[in-house]
């Protein structure tokens, strides 16, 4: 069991595993997603929530290490969830589910003991309202995007001109209250093209993560949510240049363009991106 060098600030693939598949645990630990999440929510018949959820802290409690995806506040699982996390060993964090208050991440962090970060998923139309709050919590670690709850919720169709103001919505309130980028909800299927227009869509909205259901859907999402080489270059370009000059800024562009320079060659360092050498 091994568990991810990618820090949960900048992760960008997050991989759902169903609680009741013990099985899985390990090769979901084994594989190339930056976090995993072990769900004892959706993915798991009410009558089997009690079975997933010890099987999630045995595992957990056996030298594993990742998030839970634990059930929504107002539901009856949700107290047993925090109770029984409480203090497991190899839990990076928790994620909320059907997140609608900044009250509901709050008390849920406190009641894990106030250390356990809380990936707040957003999934109807009064948590994306809600967004600015959640983001604001106490214990708000990340904001996710529950895409289809969301349309169930509010009708809306999977096409991105219809789904682009919940996306923004997230984006916006997550610089609000100062947490890293938000983390898009899964593409079903296994069309890899599409797969791959869905994660550079999400990228340009200014999402920073996505949630997926498959294996084979990890190499194609950390490639799209990573600097490209070509960027990667002119970043460390643009800093060897500033460097060189003494740091010295020479007109408006230059601080923004700093910026978003030190974000892209930090982003590279940590995935592992190169740049092309200078010849």
């Amino acid at each position: 069991m091994t568990a991810s060098t990618i820090d949960p600030q900048i992760a960008r693939s997050w991989l759902l595993v169903s609680g009741i598949r013990s099985e899985d645990f390990d090769p979901a630990a084994d594989s190339r997603a930056d976090q995993i999440i072990l769900d004892i929510e959706d993915a798991v018949d009410p009558k089997l929530k009690a079975d997933a959820r010890t099987s999630v802290i045995d595992w957990l409690s056996s030298g594993g290490a990742g998030w839970v995806r634990i059930n929504d506040r107002t539901t009856e699982f949700w107290s047993d969830d925090v109770d029984g996390l409480k203090g497991v060993p190899g839990l990076s964090g928790v994620m909320l589910a059907k997140t609608e208050s900044a009250e509901q991440v709050t008390e849920t962090f406190d009641r894990l003991g106030g250390t356990v970060p809380i990936l707040a998923l957003v999934e109807s139309a009064l948590g994306i309202e809600e967004a600015p709050a959640i983001a604001r919590a106490r214990g708000a670690f990340r904001l996710g995007f529950g895409s289809g709850d969301y349309r169930r919720d509010t009708g809306t169709s999977a096409d991105d001109l219809a789904m682009a103001y919940p996306r923004s919505r997230l984006v916006v309130a997550s610089r609000i209250g100062n947490l890293p980028g938000p983390i898009d909800g899964p593409t079903v299927g296994s069309n890899h093209p599409v797969l791959r227009q869905k994660s550079e869509h999400a990228v340009a909205m200014g999402l920073t993560g996505k949630l997926c259901l498959d294996l084979d859907q990890l190499s194609v999402i950390n490639e799209t949510i990573s600097p490209t080489v070509s960027d990667a270059t002119w970043a460390r370009d643009f800093l060897d240049d500033f460097e060189s000059r003494g740091r010295v800024i020479r007109d408006g562009s230059d601080l923004p363009r700093l910026g978003r320079a030190e974000k892209i060659d930090r982003l590279a360092r940590a995935f592992g991106v190169v740049p092309i050498a200078r010849r």
